[in-house]
Order: structure tokens, then C-alpha cells, then sequence
């Protein structure tokens, strides 16, 4: 169950659209199509590191990760899958999942500040978002 006063960061609504909930996460995907890029958000407020979760919550949460990693390097094929929780620009606890090809702008460096962000064809968009849904588990 998600935490009442849990709300999304809004810098996190402004850069995301919303794929569905899992028991604990928020699954978002990243509006900037030049590398798939999802994100995971515990629902629970005030959380900014992994160890603010209690801990059936960090284990429900190492699920949630393995879960959305195994759909995103199934549906994009990527060569490497980066799992990551920064949060140094966001301080609310979330999860990045980048599918990283040999091919795209930033390999093998990181991808931050390396490509100004592509918006999404609304039709690629919703394709992706149908075949990550059905991977995850949220249809």
C-alpha cells in the first residue's frame, strides 16, 4: 500500500509519464526517447535512500528492480542494462533503469548531458509503454 501522503516529485512528473504501479513502486518511463529509460518510485513518502524503506520494503523493492530490469532488456534487447539510485537532482528515492546499446550517443559513457533529449513519436511511445506493461505485469 502506498504511503497517504506520498506524491511524485515534480521535477519526476515533468520528465516521466506514468506506466502503472507495482505493489510498491511507481513505474515511469523517461520523456527523452534517445535511450529507453525507466524509473521506479517507492510510494512512500519522505523516503530518499534505499535504507528509509523498512525492510520487507527493501526486499519488495529488490523485486520490483529485477522485475522492470528483466522487461526492459527483453523488450529493447539492449547490450547493457544500468540500474542506478542517485537521486543528487532528486532527492526522492528513485530507481533509473537505462537500456544502453554499443550504438547510441552516449557509449559507453555516461548518458547525462551527452544528447540535447528527443521527444517520443505518440505512437512509438504507446507501443513501447503496451509492450513494457505487458512485460511488468500491469496489464
Amino acid at each position: 500500500m502506498p504511503s497517504a501522503d506520498w506524491s511524485l516529485h515534480p521535477q519526476l512528473a515533468d520528465d516521466t509519464l506514468a506506466i502503472g504501479d507495482l505493489a510498491l513502486s511507481r513505474v515511469l518511463l523517461s520523456k527523452d526517447a534517445n535511450y529507453p529509460w525507466l524509473v521506479l518510485v517507492p510510494r512512500r513518502a519522505g523516503a530518499v535512500e534505499i535504507i528509509d524503506l523498512e525492510e520487507a520494503e527493501q526486499a519488495q523493492l529488490m523485486t520490483e528492480i529485477a522485475r522492470v530490469s528483466r522487461a526492459l532488456k527483453e523488450v529493447t534487447g539492449c547490450h547493457k542494462l544500468n540500474v542506478a539510485a542517485l537521486g543528487n537532482a532528486v532527492p526522492q528515492l528513485h530507481v533509473h533503469f537505462i537500456a544502453r546499446h554499443t550504438t547510441d550517443a552516449a557509449w559507453p559513457r555516461p548518458i547525462w548531458g551527452t544528447a540535447p533529449p528527443r521527444a517520443y513519436d505518440p505512437r512509438e511511445v504507446e507501443k513501447f509503454i503496451g509492450a513494457l506493461r505487458a512485460r511488468i505485469g500491469l496489464d
